[in-house]
């Protein structure tokens, strides 16, 4: 995380201020309060996010054999709530809330993954994280979470190939019953990773799916690293 300087950050149990925005974790949930300049074409984004979990996760989960990489589905299944006033923007919906972190750098750990979170008609949520390390070693992980807190392992449906993304060209790929998964709406499409609403149906159920196809090979090539400054301002540190 480059883009703010050392001093720019302060933190504490129940709060992170990152420059002119911040994150707070109360009684309720999290809130953010938001208050950048987007890029590459500079407009001013101020306003608030709430996510109400309606159970909290516990446990980690290792992305790899050699367990250098954890997940953390912090709140599976949640609400959040939109209230932009800059641009002027609201809306709620069905959240979700997690977390990575590694020993190593991604890149140095994995070539590709597919995730997907998908909120099923009672409510649930399942997670589909299929990751292939730098020693072509494969990783599944197929969960499913309901909003009172508990979780179980879901049986991997069928492997499906998606059709690549339309300006770069990435792969895609996850997983459903019958190969019946449909991209319903493509909503990012950069030069290393690719985010999808696709329609889906896992254990004979029919969901709603966000989904990301990330390649950390394309990731680390030269002419990535040289075009994230446009995408993502940074600042020297402090």
């Amino acid at each position: 995380m480059t883009e703010r300087g050392r001093g720019d950050m302060q933190r504490d149990r129940d709060n992170l201020v990152i420059g002119p925005s911040a994150l707070e974790w109360g009684p309720d949930g999290l809130t953010v309060h938001l208050n950048e300049v987007t890029a590459p074409i500079p407009s001013r984004i101020r306003g608030t996010i709430k996510l109400r979990p309606e159970a909290l996760a516990a446990r980690s989960y290792a992305l790899d054999q050699q367990e250098r990489h954890q997940w953390r589905p912090v709140a599976p299944c949640a609400r959040v709530e939109v209230d932009l006033r800059q641009p002027g923007l609201r809306w709620q919906g069905n959240g979700y809330m997690d977390s990575n972190i590694g020993a190593e750098p991604l890149e140095q750990g994995f070539r590709y993954w597919d995730w997907s979170r998908a909120v099923m008609p009672n409510g649930d949520t399942v997670v589909l994280y299929e990751a292939t390390q730098r020693d072509d070693q494969e990783r599944m992980l197929a969960l499913r979470f309901d909003p009172r807190g508990g979780v179980r392992d879901v049986a991997p449906p069928q492997r499906q190939r998606l059709p690549i993304s339309g300006w770069w060209r990435i792969d895609r790929a996850t997983r459903a019953d019958d190969g019946q998964a449909v991209i319903k709406q493509t909503l990012t499409d950069t030069p290393f990773y690719v985010r999808s609403l696709l329609d889906t149906r896992i254990e004979g159920e029919p969901g709603l799916a966000f989904h990301e196809s990330l390649s950390l090979e394309r990731f680390e090539t030269t002419v990535v690293q040289l075009m994230l400054p446009f995408r993502m301002p940074r600042r020297a540190r402090g």
